[in-house]
């Protein structure tokens, strides 16, 4: 029997613990606490450590993210005296270590979590506020909530009816321990960022200083720098947080065949009670899960498949709200490591399996019987939830991310204020970019953080197949088939964003879109792949012969392409409001090699001509290197396509003696006729609200000059038809000699000065057609002219009132 007295010390002995955590800021005293609380935890039993969960580690939580210790501010941003931030910046490396030792997963804490979770002793309600915004929303309404379990597993089970209801919610989420601290975890880094983009809102002058900072970014891309290898000098300073997220990676998320992980933990963790291999499946896919829906999903108006959200009638009223929200800023590195990592196992696949992966879309690391609420439908898995499938070992773990990182990449890209740095939009490219060269990630990738956590954690590394990187081989073709849309239709979504960013720095913008091209034409097997797929996609729908193309056997791909197509891209497509010239219905097709104006190479020979415009007109020291990207650039785009990169263009411009960069976007025109098959969706007048206009006026305006465009047929060509010629008309000489009133000739006139007005529309409407000339009324959005007319009517009441005072 415990001593009552015993229990009264660890519940005092805590509440100290608790008061002592919250007023540690400096770096000794953080240093005291972590030697407190591992001598508290070695101390005392399981049974006796649920004082401390239950009253210090929430502190602990608060402490280490520097989040504020009150419920009225749930969503207030990161204080500045969190551990983290103290960690920063007295770059103490004993301090980190100490703190890095204290929350490893091997450490003292984390023993004894997995001992309190597996008796079920601690319980905590985390706040909805800080869930993902579409988890948020989803449980605003009662019908969403039933389901909420059934369509994310890390809600499984842990949706309870709240008593108290004053949250706004009838349900709350109760976690044990281990989910309570991983779901802050994955929280921080997003108020961190959400913080950070409010600060950074402003819109500022660019210097020499924040020039530098954007173009550090490429120095992490392969291809970017030259391939000398680092020294010993120039180890990879990286934060306490990605210190622990490679450590939590490392010991929860197995990235080769489960059946070598036989972890000591596996068997009380999250109280799972799987068959063989259960815990270490449902502990990865937790964590795995979790981050995903934090940094991928979030603020994502799509966040379940399509087939999902048909087969429960779900329906998000975060569509309208966020639309057009881009993804949160500052995810760049811990996204980037979290891709490198689960990629591994894509290593792994290709190594054992020779391309045996199944396009689905769909991860094969889930039993059948760990989700049973999913299949008492019968409904297959594959159809209704992408991160569940059959369990089949040796899979990768990349059909996990493939929807969430792809529609986060192309949200990035697509909803980039051009008022803002392009510093997030380089860090997204970056993990794009890793994403889709896996046979240039290995283990060695990772030799430099093995060595910042002083090899705390297990070595990761299996054999010497995965140590070191190989390029594209036919091992691949699997995973390119799986992910083809990275290879494809996101490629030309980047490319409409190079356009639209091209002035902000062109330097930059063009390396960007080398990079592509250079990982594009890395391999001539897979450029040839990349074709064929297409040949095979466009050659089905137009119902060519299957005994004319080489390969076959792609033709099993197709429809899974196409079900990604318009599942991965819901409701993302380049509308009126982000400026874009690209397809308004995108998702229906596949472009890259299309001749069209908005196919691949005309938009690649269109940017080559504005890169070497915009490198020439800033004319800076770097002007040669500049030019010569352009060149490679070129070199880069025969290759892909075949041919020369700058075809002649069938029809003869308007040459005009100077051009402005709005100009580039203009109709085109041949002779004195506008193209009457080309729609023209880089009107400039639908281009990105910018900073001196009025948000809301603007759009009012361009939906009013939208409109008066459609009624008066501006936005059809002229016709080249000639109209039909009146005849006369004899008019009958019965009324001649009557003699009409003033009424008579008032309506008389009134008549004639009518179609005179008529005449003349219809004569403007005519000359407007002709010259290709559009009502734009978001001129009268401009802040000045809206300041202007603001000041003239309040000059004018306070006139009149002054007129009445004094009058009086």
């Amino acid at each position: 029997m415990i001593c009552h007295s015993y229990t009264a010390d660890s519940l005092s002995q805590s509440q100290d613990l608790a008061t002592k955590i919250l007023s540690s800021s400096t770096p000794q005293q953080i240093i005291s606490v972590c030697a407190s609380i591992e001598s508290f935890v070695h101390s005392h039993s399981s049974d006796h450590s649920r004082h401390f969960f239950s009253i210090a580690f929430p502190n602990l939580i608060l402490k280490l993210f520097g989040f504020a210790n009150d419920s009225s501010t749930a969503t207030s941003p990161p204080q500045s005296n969190g551990w983290i931030d103290v960690i920063s910046s007295s770059n103490d490396p004993d301090l980190a270590a100490r703190v890095f030792q204290l929350l490893s997963p091997n450490g003292v804490v984390f023993n004894s979590i997995y001992a309190v979770d597996r008796k079920s002793l601690v319980k905590f309600v985390f706040p909805t506020e800080r869930l993902p915004e579409w988890a948020r929303y989803m449980l605003s309404t009662e019908r969403d909530v039933k389901i909420l379990s059934n369509l994310c597993p890390i809600f499984k089970g842990k949706l309870k009816e709240d008593s108290f209801k004053g949250s706004g919610s009838t349900h709350q989420i109760q976690l044990n321990v281990f989910e309570y601290y991983m779901f802050w975890f994955a929280y921080y880094p997003i108020c961190r960022g959400n913080n950070e983009n409010n600060v950074s809102n402003v819109l500022t002058k660019r210097t020499k200083k924040e020039k530098f900072r954007l173009e550090n970014w490429t120095n992490s891309i392969p291809g970017f720098t030259s391939n000398v290898k680092r020294g010993a000098s120039q180890k990879i300073e990286c934060s306490i947080y990605l210190r622990l997220l490679y450590a939590y990676l490392r010991e929860f998320v197995p990235i080769s065949d489960l059946d070598e992980h036989q972890q000591p933990y596996r068997s009380s963790l999250l109280n799972y009670t799987g068959g063989c291999d259960g815990s270490v499946i449902m502990r990865a896919e937790f964590l795995v899960n979790t981050l995903v829906n934090y940094w991928l999903i979030d603020n994502d108006f799509s966040p379940l498949s399509v087939n999902v959200c048909k087969w429960y009638g779900v329906s998000y009223p975060i569509r309208s709200l966020f639309g057009e929200t881009p993804p949160t800023s500052g995810l760049g590195e811990v996204i980037k490591l979290l891709v490198k990592y689960l990629n591994l196992s894509s290593i792994a696949v290709s190594n054992g399996c020779e391309s045996n992966v199944e396009c689905s879309g769909s991860p094969k690391w889930r039993s059948l019987d760990s989700s049973p609420d999913l299949f008492e439908s019968g409904v297959k898995t594959r159809d209704l939830v992408s991160v569940m499938s059959c369990a089949s070992a040796g899979h990768s773990w990349s059909a996990w991310i493939q929807r969430p990182l792809y529609r986060y990449i192309l949200r990035t890209f697509l909803f980039c204020p051009v008022v803002t740095s392009i510093k997030n939009a380089s860090e997204v490219f970056s993990v794009w970019v890793y994403y889709m060269e896996p046979w240039n990630i290995s283990l060695d990738d990772f030799a430099e953080l093995d060595e910042v956590v002083n090899g705390s954690c297990k070595n990761v590394r299996k054999d010497d197949s995965q140590s070191q990187a190989c390029g594209y081989s036919s091992a691949w073709q699997g995973y390119v088939l799986s992910n083809y849309l990275y290879y494809s239709s996101l490629v030309l979504h980047f490319i409409g964003f190079a356009h639209k960013f091209l002035h902000t720095d062109p330097e930059v913008i063009v390396q960007m879109v080398l990079k592509v091209m250079s990982v594009l034409t890395s391999s001539k097997e897979l450029i040839d792949l990349v074709k064929n797929v297409d040949t095979v996609f466009h050659s089905k729908q137009a119902g060519s012969s299957k005994s004319k193309l080489s390969s076959l056997s792609l033709y099993r791909f197709v429809p899974s392409i196409r079900e990604q197509l318009q599942d991965w891209e819901d409701g993302l497509c380049e509308s009126d409001a982000d400026g874009s010239f690209l397809h308004e219905n995108w998702n229906k097709d596949l472009r890259v090699f299309s001749d069209g104006e908005d196919g691949g190479q005309q938009l690649l020979q269109l940017f080559i001509l504005r890169a070497e415009a915009e490198l020439q007109a800033i004319s800076g020291g770097n002007l040669a290197q500049n030019l010569q990207y352009v060149d490679s650039l070129k070199s880069h785009v025969s290759c892909f396509f075949g041919g020369h990169a700058i075809k002649p263009i069938p029809f003869s411009l308007e040459v005009e003696r100077q051009q402005s960069r709005d100009e580039i976007f203009r109709p085109k025109r041949v002779g004195n006729h506008a193209l009457a098959d080309i729609k023209y969706k880089g009107d400039w007048m639908k281009r990105p609200i910018s900073n001196d206009e009025v948000a809301w006026l603007a759009k009012m305006l361009i939906w009013s000059s939208d409109w008066l465009n459609e009624s008066l047929g501006l936005n059809q060509p002229e016709s080249s038809v000639v109209g039909q010629k009146w005849s006369y008309v004899e008019v009958s000489g019965e009324n001649d000699g009557k003699v009409y009133g003033p009424t008579e000739t008032m309506k008389t006139i009134l008549y004639a000065i009518r179609c005179w007005l008529l005449m003349l529309v219809v004569a403007s409407v005519k000359l407007m057609k002709k010259h290709g000339i559009r009502v734009n009324l978001r001129m009268l959005a401009s802040k000045k002219i809206v300041a202007v007319l603001l000041l003239f009517a309040v000059f004018s009441i306070l006139k009149k009132a002054f007129g009445l005072f004094f009058r009086a």
